[in-house]
């Protein structure tokens, strides 16, 4: 890594009492530290001291008070079982010991980096949402542990530096962005990218060290040239290099599709000044003796990163024609750049008084989401919206009152009727940017005015829920357009969910008194509830009867076989109580893996199978009733399927080209296509022969081709 933590280059192998005399800490803070490692001196546990030690030294670094830093120290050790809150309690007061408590519950962090691999405990995000509102100081304390944790794993496994690298990644770098600290942000970034993408990180580092003596000399000429003008101009400012991360050179690279020499910062520098008005002074200065590049300008000063973040970047060319970065920024804007909420206690303790507004706008979405985290139910929507609220990608939108909303990248206007209020997405008819009627999928951008269009009773669709037609982009909206539907449908959920059940628990010779561990288990209060949400499909029927049949030998329950994955004919074609017969897809409606199917008995063919709907076999079962058989979709399908697509559209040139681009796009691969136009409407029926492999590929195929402008419909044929 180019730039590395002044701790992390300090000697790891003195003592406790040497390594804290660098720090050059208050008088209070050592006092309390003395007493917190007296505390764990019992434990005897070198490579925990280490960790210990090395938290407090990073955590010193961004002027942590004496609380935090103690309560530092001892998280290796508490998380390790090795002291209790109680003696935390007694010896060091309850202060410390709550603190200590709310770095535990962040380890529910690490949940959610893995979530696919096990069910996400709601109520374990839940309590950890709780503590960071409660104290935002754990979750500083928490990022310093995930530090220490990198650099440890440096030599470990493979398998075990990525697990690290990747929770890291996904959760950690993230969460430190949007709390503005931007110490810990660069380090956990670039470690987790040199464990995940080794050799990538070594080819930047390579050509970065390659030309580091030279950039140094060009960078010392440099910054002295801009010292003297700023100098001249009356401006008293620190002007300094800019140590480069490798992983936002990476992210540069990537996002620009730029080449190593082709970047423009990796030559960079820094204008630190004391008053908001010579910021615009020394970029005057800077514009006038260097020529800038117009199209690498941002003032985050007047319009400031959704994480507080405030800086003016420019590009000019220096001598020789080399391209500098130039940050221009106030010293309290780096303060809140470089420690972000943990500037917070710097500012309670007087050092910069005046400024604690700051942290409330920085923890302000943490508040949002515990307010909203109340309504779910979830946990696996509350993990993914915590997930949405760390990235960096969001966009920022204005009712016509001028209220802000900030929504994931992507967001539509449905979601933001549903991040106003659940009634007015529920009644939302239509939407409005900048006083234009705009489609439902329409994806809204920073800056937008969007009004929403309401109706007096609310009346929800069920095709938001569908994803292949991205009406909905945050999870937010889906929960609560799912919560109208399963409290609307109660009744009739409840009735389907008693009647699966009455059958399953026959064949089983079970009871519903056999049930009551499978309500404790899936977190509902009676039987009622639990045929609710088999009804609804929001509990599957084998999950449930498998828990209450593999329950401990002593209770009396039958249990039962597992069913075995299902594999079908060569169509992916099970016969219900049969198994694999030779099959055939019918032409007439071409049913595709997803779709409600069911069998009829040819002769000499096999099984015909048929939509569900499909009105020929309508006719056959109305001669042939004997001949209906149930069929089903096997477990395991690879196979691709023909099916028939008609599209109306409004005839004009590129067209042809437009559907092309959208089934290139989309991987299809077209069997055959005709096209007939009717000249006195200027209409052209578009009907072809496409390959799916699914339903759900069908639909979001269908949708992309309805976008298309000037498209009528876009349809399955027959």
């Amino acid at each position: 890594m180019v730039a590395t933590r002044q701790s992390h280059q300090q000697d790891e192998t003195g003592d406790f009492a040497s390594r804290l005399k660098l720090l050059a800490l208050s008088a209070e803070k050592v006092e309390l530290l003395n007493k917190a490692q007296a505390l764990c001196l019992a434990c005897d546990n070198t490579t925990r001291q280490s960790t210990a030690i090395e938290m407090v030294e990073i955590l010193a670094e961004l002027n942590l008070d004496a609380d935090s830093l103690a309560t530092a120290y001892l998280t290796p050790y508490f998380i390790n079982n090795l002291v209790t809150l109680e003696t935390v309690e007694e010896q060091l007061g309850s202060s410390i010991a709550v603190l200590l408590n709310g770095v535990a519950q962040m380890a529910t962090i690490s949940t959610l980096a893995h979530q696919g691999k096990g069910t996400v405990q709601v109520d374990n995000i839940r309590r950890m949402l709780l503590a960071m509102v409660e104290d935002v100081r754990a979750v500083v304390i928490k990022l310093a542990e995930q530090v220490c944790h990198l650099r440890n794993v440096k030599n470990a496994a493979e398998e075990e530096r990525v697990i690290a690298a990747k929770e890291t990644a996904d959760i950690f770098a993230p969460l430190a962005n949007r709390l503005g600290i931007g110490q810990l942000k660069w380090e956990l970034e670039d470690l987790s990218f040199r464990y995940l993408h080794p050799n990538i990180y070594k080819n930047i580092a390579k050509q970065l060290d390659d030309k580091r003596l030279a950039r140094e000399a060009y960078m010392e000429d440099m910054v002295a040239q801009v010292k003297n003008r700023l100098s001249e101009a009356g401006i008293e400012a620190e002007v300094y290099g800019r140590p480069k991360h490798i992983y936002s050179i990476y992210k540069k690279m990537a996002q620009k599709n730029y080449e190593f020499d082709q970047l423009f910062d990796i030559r960079a520098m820094r204008i630190v000044v004391q008053r908001l008005q010579d910021c615009y002074g020394a970029l005057g200065i800077v514009h006038t003796n260097w020529r800038h590049l117009h199209k690498e300008f941002d003032d985050y000063v007047a319009t400031p990163k959704q994480n507080g973040y405030q800086s003016i970047h420019t590009v000019v060319f220096g001598p020789e024609g080399k391209t500098v970065e130039i940050q221009i920024r106030t010293s309290d804007m780096h303060q809140d750049a470089e420690l972000g909420v943990a500037a917070h206690w710097m500012y309670k303790e007087g050092a910069l008084p005046g400024r604690g507004s700051g942290y409330e706008q920085k923890i302000s979405w943490l508040r949002k989401l515990l307010q909203w985290q109340e309504e779910v139910v979830d946990g696996s929507d509350l993990a993914q919206e915590l997930k949405n609220q760390v990235v960096e990608d969001r966009v920022y939108v204005f009712t016509p009152r001028g209220d802000i909303f900030d929504l994931p990248l992507g967001a539509t206007p449905l979601d933001f009727a549903y991040y106003i209020h659940s009634n007015v997405g529920h009644r939302c008819i239509g939407a409005k940017v900048f006083g234009k009627i705009v489609p439902f999928t329409h994806q809204l951008s920073t800056g937008d005015q969007v009004e929403i269009l309401t109706q007096k009773q609310p009346n929800p669709s069920r095709d938001w829920l569908n994803p292949s037609l991205g009406y909905i982009k945050s999870s937010r909206a889906r929960a609560k357009i799912h919560h109208w539907f399963k409290q609307l449908d109660r009744d009739k959920n409840l009735s389907a969910g008693k009647e699966i059940l009455d059958n399953e628990l026959q064949k089983l010779d079970l009871n519903y008194r056999d049930l009551a561990p499978a309500i404790k288990r899936f977190n509902f209060k009676e039987l009622d509830d639990l045929m609710v949400a088999i009804g609804a499909g929001d509990i599957r029927l084998n999950q449930m009867l498998n828990f209450v049949t593999d329950r401990p030998e002593d209770e009396p329950v039958i249990r039962f076989k597992t069913p075995t994955k299902v594999t079908g004919d060569n169509n992916g074609i099970v016969v219900d109580g049969v198994g694999s017969l030779m099959s055939h897809v019918a032409k007439c409606c071409r049913p595709v893996p997803g779709d409600e199917i069911i069998g009829y008995i040819t002769q000499g063919r096999g099984i015909g199978v048929h939509r569900d709907d499909c009105d020929s076999f309508d006719n056959l079962k109305n001669q042939h009733p004997e001949r209906v058989i149930s069929v089903s979709w096997s477990d395991d399908i690879h196979n691709s399927y023909a099916l028939s697509i008609r599209i109306e559209a409004s005839d004009r040139s590129g067209l042809i080209r437009d559907i092309s681009v959208v089934l290139a796009n989309e991987k299809v691969n077209v069997l055959n296509m005709n096209v007939n136009t009717v000249d006195d409407n200027q209409i052209a029926i578009f009907t072809m022969q496409i390959e799916v492999h699914d339903l759900s590929g069908t639909n979001r195929v269908l949708s992309k081709l309805h976008q298309i402008e000037g498209v009528h419909s876009a349809k399955r044929g027959q």
